[in-house]
């Protein structure tokens, strides 16, 4: 995917997740989410997290040319990063990552400070820069920040569905992950869907379930189902 696009979508995403989160009452950060044992806090922790792996990776040195071959849709394929051993470690990170916020407004200021700074180090990187992940994956940045529109824009809805907000899901992080998803013709196969940006993120990631029909389509039209921890 074009690196500006994909850098754009994780701009506006974050943004609006930023917003979203402001001026949240106290109550409001202990609320459940589905991605339990996750509080509202703990899992905007958890988004804090992932995306400030970023720093490290772009201050190590750079795999050989050539190397950086794992995909965005590659990333996410069903090894032992979404272990219970794995899983267990992201949930802990997440939880001491909340933890070291006073309060809410605290996370959400952790939050916006960090991608922000990731956002500004992205944007000085050559054309063509690639990284490795703690996974040990050799990914293009631009395939790596993809994956990060991913965690920004599906959490973003688990926690608008936690707080009961309606999703603030932008169209550029709604575009992104559905040509992650379906390829470089997903404008032509979510129309034949035929459903909202929203709706096809909480189809395409569980969140909402497909009956047999559905079913049916996605798998004509070629969906790359992701691994999610």
């Amino acid at each position: 995917m074009d690196r500006e696009l994909v850098l754009e979508a994780f701009r506006l995403e974050s943004e609006a997740l930023t917003d979203a989160v402001a001026g949240l009452a106290p109550a409001e950060w202990d609320l459940p989410t589905r991605c339990a044992p996750w509080t509202v806090r703990g899992l905007l922790g958890h988004v804090c997290v992932v995306i400030d792996w970023l720093p490290g990776m772009l201050g190590a040195p750079a795999p050989a040319p050539g190397e950086a071959a794992v995909s965005a849709a590659g990333y996410y394929r069903p090894d032992d990063r979404f272990s219970p051993r794995t899983n267990g470690t992201r949930i802990s990170l997440a939880q001491d990552r909340a933890g070291r916020a006073a309060d809410g407004r605290g996370i959400a200021e952790d939050f916006a400070s960090t991608w922000r700074n990731v956002d500004r180090l992205c944007r000085d990187q050559p054309a063509g820069r690639s990284v490795r992940t703690r996974h040990g994956d050799a990914m293009l940045l631009s395939e790596f920040l993809l994956t990060r529109v991913v965690e920004v824009a599906v959490h973003g809805l688990d926690l608008a569905d936690a707080l009961g907000h309606e999703p603030w899901l932008t169209p550029a992080a709604g575009d992104a992950v559905a040509e992650l998803l379906l390829g470089t013709e997903y404008a032509a196969a979510t129309r034949e869907l035929g459903w909202s940006r929203t709706r096809f993120l909480r189809k395409a990631t569980g969140r909402e379930p497909l009956d047999e029909a559905e079913a049916g389509q996605v798998e004509r039209l070629g969906l790359r189902w992701l691994a999610l921890g």
